[in-house]
């Protein structure tokens, strides 16, 4: 019988990070996998020892980047790969390979690197920025999940208190897509193909993400929408992906973003479908 690995992030204490981790528990062992479930800090990186009793593979569902490349030098197969996870755990990474791509997504502008202690304020960058995609805009810092750390920018005031905020934070400044507000849709990417989707709406957030309140239902894609999201995936290397879609003035598909560890638990109450399943049998095709 193969063995796998399931990791999570032992220092967050809200049980949803445990519940995604049981779900795909669940799924290794209809598919006659023994699964073990870790916390990030269960697993010791002592570079000194080798690692012992290794498994088969690891589903990496946490942002520890350091523990999946350990993992990943110690010869076990990790899904998402580190660097998969690392470049969309940093959203500012992340668009520029999407946009490499030639993916559709908002206007995008990468902040720079401004140290904390320091200032461009009175450079001029930041008019040039207001000029580029006007108000109001979305700023998003690089590491933020569940819709935090998204900012809806409606004034100039906003605009300044919130980029002098974030001195020595990666950041971006993003076109806002009003046709777009408060809904969107998850699509879940496995490999080369979609396996559930839903479609997310709030009356009363900008952001349609259920965590910050919004409402979620089935919804079948489009081709255009399929092939848009699968393209995103590869475009971050993600075999394993929730790409969030968002509607652009025409409703075509403008991507959002690529979660590497997308949650599963709302795609499953709303479908019926735990992705986990087709994971595991992805991975244990590939891996043989």
């Amino acid at each position: 019988m193969k063995t796998c690995w399931i990791i999570y992030n032992g220092s967050l204490v809200n049980d949803k990070f445990l519940d995604q981790a049981r779900l795909m528990a669940e799924a290794a062992q209809q598919l006659h996998v023994q699964p073990t479930i870790y916390k990030n800090y269960e697993i010791m990186m002592n570079l000194d020892e080798e690692l012992q009793n290794k498994p088969d593979f690891v589903i990496f569902l946490d942002k520890d980047i350091l523990l999946a490349t350990y993992l990943k030098n110690s010869g076990i197969p990790v899904f998402n790969d580190p660097e998969v996870i690392e470049t969309c755990d940093n959203k500012a990474k992340q668009y520029i390979q999407l946009s490499k791509a030639h993916i559709p997504m908002p206007m995008t502008i990468i902040a720079p690197k401004v140290y904390s202690n320091f200032t461009i304020r009175d450079s001029g960058y930041f008019e040039r920025v207001l000029q580029t995609l006007g108000l109001p805009m979305i700023i998003k810092e690089g590491h933020g999940s569940f819709g935090m750390k998204v900012y809806l920018i409606n004034t100039e005031e906003e605009f300044f208190e919130k980029v002098d905020e974030l001195r020595g934070v990666d950041f971006v400044f993003q076109q806002f897509i009003d046709s777009s507000r408060g809904r969107d849709i998850r699509v879940n990417i496995i490999g080369d193909d979609v396996v559930a989707s839903m479609y997310r709406h709030s009356e009363t957030d900008f952001r349609a993400n259920i965590t910050n309140g919004g409402k979620a239902e089935k919804i079948v894609l489009t081709d255009h929408q399929k092939e848009v999201a699968i393209r995103a995936a590869k475009a971050v290397g993600a075999e394993f992906a929730g790409v969030d879609l968002l509607f652009g003035p025409d409703e075509e598909p403008i991507v959002c973003e690529v979660n590497a560890a997308a949650h599963i638990r709302n795609l499953y109450n709303i479908t019926g479908v735990n992705v986990g399943v087709q994971f595991i049998e992805y991975i244990l095709k590939k891996i043989g």
